[in-house]
């Protein structure tokens, strides 16, 4: 009992293994009841898991509310609508990675769940490193939002710059490092056949695991944005951590919904570029103004208008002629 009225990382321990135990029996109904014969997702049901998931992530914010108190409650729904947010850049270059390997829409929900374990754990240790860093030496903080910025700038210069998939450095090396299969084998990431060159058996992987291995890459790359941009609204890493976690649980499903008409939302990356820049620029503009702390409120207002606005103009824009 004491075990459990300890405290980890500044909470009560048991709020972190009821978290994460809520985490694995929803990872568990998910592939053990609702995806146990592994059919394709249509839009209709990603619709609704994703409102699912979305809807959990309120109810475990006001948790944190009624736990930590109004002020830890908006930080978590700001982080949330922040994390939830840059997870829709994960989806178009999700799709770009599926498409390019031809991963058929009845097996991307495999690639997907087994690339959610592999994102909690990932980022664990990201926000894990990241917390010390930043109890340690308070002056990172600036840094994360210096970079923000910078990348913030940087996205809205680069606009929609189409990437070659077929000259990635990762898919070149593991090509030539590791043996391949020409097609997919099924719902395998590995099969063992013969190897033309040595006449014997050997394990070779299939174009299912380099799926895997690229979206988990990728992640890694976003997590470079996302976790900055999360302790740039606060430093409490169980707020930092579960705001992500549950704005990932809901991807797979949200990427179901998306693929479709992902290009509906042609001008959301911008948002994204100005919303990086805002939130970096908070804590330099709390500085100028002697403020303790940019008011949470005013955050999570103003990250609401920028994202309503890119998702409103990108609508908008695309909207078919008549």
């Amino acid at each position: 009992m004491d075990l459990l009225t300890g405290f980890f990382l500044g909470q009560p321990l048991w709020m972190w293994l009821g978290f994460l135990g809520l985490v694995i029996a929803l990872l568990a109904f998910d592939l053990g009841v609702l995806h146990r014969d592994g059919h394709e997702i249509e839009v209709r049901e990603s619709l609704l898991l994703s409102g699912f998931y979305i809807a959990l992530g309120l109810v475990f914010g006001g948790f944190v509310w009624w736990q930590l108190g109004a002020q830890s409650g908006v930080e978590y729904l700001t982080g949330f609508v922040v994390e939830k947010s840059l997870a829709m850049d994960n989806v178009f270059v999700i799709a770009m990675i599926f498409g390019y390997l031809a991963i058929p829409r009845h097996l991307q929900h495999r690639v997907l769940f087994w690339g959610i374990l592999g994102v909690i754990v990932l980022r664990a240790i990201m926000i894990g490193f990241s917390a010390a860093l930043v109890s340690e030496f308070g002056w990172v903080l600036y840094i994360f939002a210096a970079f923000l910025i910078f990348t913030g700038i940087r996205m809205l210069m680069i606009g929609h710059e189409e990437t070659d998939l077929s000259q990635n450095p990762v898919l070149l090396f593991m090509k030539r490092r590791f043996r391949v299969t020409e097609t997919l084998q099924g719902d395998r990431f590995f099969v063992r056949q013969i190897d033309p060159k040595t006449g014997r058996m050997a394990r070779y992987m299939t174009p299912l695991f380099l799926a895997l291995v690229m979206i988990e890459i990728a992640d890694v790359i976003f997590a470079v944005d996302s976790v900055p941009a999360i302790f740039a609204i606060t430093t409490d890493p169980y707020i930092v951590y579960t705001s992500n976690i549950f704005a990932i649980l809901g991807l797979r499903a949200l990427y179901f919904a998306l693929a479709a008409i992902i290009h509906r939302f042609a001008y959301l990356k911008q948002a994204l570029a100005v919303l990086l820049v805002f939130i970096g620029s908070k804590i330099f503009v709390a500085d100028l103004l002697g403020w303790e702390k940019f008011p949470a409120e005013w955050s999570l207002g103003v990250t609401a208008v920028i994202l309503a606005s890119g998702v409103v103009y990108s609508i908008w824009k695309t909207a078919p002629t008549r």
